[in-house]
């Protein structure tokens, strides 16, 4: 059984964390202060505070791609990314990296998604058929 993690960082503003992280994704909102909000982050805790948004560059190269470094993603069976990226893009979210089949037929083959949060905070969602795959090579 795998863990949550939690990890915390800035955004610009919460009431726009919200809309995005709560109505985009789906993400049930948890604890708050008027400093900053929690979110169950596809059963982890994603702790967001008002300040400045960490510093990004475009360094990390994975197959054909260079992604935002550093980033936060999660990876979900595939009928869930699938639902999620649909929902992304009725949204009217700008994707950094569309909906792209990675390693194809290749062990730890998987669907990908690059998008930003209203504060611009580098998001990557994968997809796996087997989530027993995620780990192969």
């Amino acid at each position: 059984m795998l863990t949550p993690f939690h990890l915390a960082y800035h955004v610009t503003d919460l009431d726009e964390a919200r809309r995005f992280y709560g109505g985009v994704l789906g993400c049930r909102e948890g604890r708050s202060t008027d400093t900053w909000v929690d979110f169950d982050f596809f059963g982890h805790q994603l702790s967001l505070h008002l300040g400045t948004p960490f510093e990004t560059t475009r360094t990390g190269k994975v197959g054909d791609h260079k992604v935002m470094m550093p980033h936060l993603g999660v990876v979900l069976p595939l009928d869930a990314w699938e639902a999620l990226a649909a929902r992304i893009e009725a949204a009217g979210i700008a994707f950094d990296i569309p909906p792209v089949v990675r390693f194809a037929g290749e062990p730890g083959e998987q669907r990908t998604m690059f998008f930003f949060d209203p504060s611009g905070n580098p998001i990557e969602i994968k997809g796996f058929r087997d989530l027993e795959a995620v780990f192969a090579h």
